[in-house]
C-alpha cells in the first residue's frame, strides 16, 4: 500500500483539499484499494477544526465531501508511516524538516514538484481563490498519480 501525506500549514484548505482530490481520483481510477491517503498541518492553530467553508465549498462542487475530516498535526512518527509527504509550499517543507528532524530519506516535496511547473500553491485563506488552489491541486495530483503505474 501506499501511503501518502499532504501537508499544509493548517490542515483545513490546501492539504484536505489535496487529499480529498487524490482519494476522488485514486476511486474513479479504480485504484484506491492500493492507497491510504490523509493530511495534517504543522502549526497548532486549527486542531479540531473542520476543513474551511471556502474547500468544502470548492469540493463540493466537483461532488467531493470532506465529511467527519477534522484538522490534525503531524507527528515525528508520520517520517516513517509515510512513503510520500507532500507540502503545499516550501515553508511547509521547513516545518516539516524540523518537525521530522530533517528529510534522510527524501521523502519530501511540494505538490507541484510533479507537475511541469513546479512552486508553491497559494494559501486561499490569504487569498481567498479557492479555484486557483483547486487548479493547481488537481494538476497536482493528476502530475503525481501520472509519475508511474500504480497498478
Amino acid at each position: 500500500m501506499i501511503k501518502i501525506l499532504f501537508v499544509c500549514h493548517g490542515n483545513i484548505c490546501r492539504s484536505p483539499m489535496a487529499e480529498f482530490v487524490l482519494k476522488d481520483m485514486v476511486r474513479k481510477a479504480g485504484i484506491a484499494e492500493a492507497f491510504y491517503i490523509a493530511s495534517a498541518a504543522t502549526s497548532t492553530e486549527e486542531l479540531g477544526n473542520p476543513v474551511y467553508p471556502g474547500t468544502r465549498k470548492r469540493l463540493a462542487q466537483e461532488g467531493i465531501s470532506v465529511a467527519g475530516k477534522y484538522a490534525v498535526q503531524i507527528k515525528r512518527s508520520d517520517y516513517e508511516k509515510y512513503d510520500y509527504l507532500i507540502a503545499m509550499d516550501n515553508r511547509n517543507i521547513s516545518n516539516m524538516k524540523r518537525i521530522f528532524g530533517n528529510d534522510p530519506d527524501g521523502k519530501i516535496c511540494r505538490l507541484l514538484d510533479y507537475t511541469n511547473s513546479p512552486g508553491d500553491i497559494a494559501d486561499p485563506w490569504y487569498t481567498g481563490d479557492f479555484d486557483l488552489t483547486y487548479d493547481d491541486v488537481y494538476a497536482g495530483c493528476k502530475a503525481f498519480l501520472g509519475k508511474k503505474s500504480w497498478n
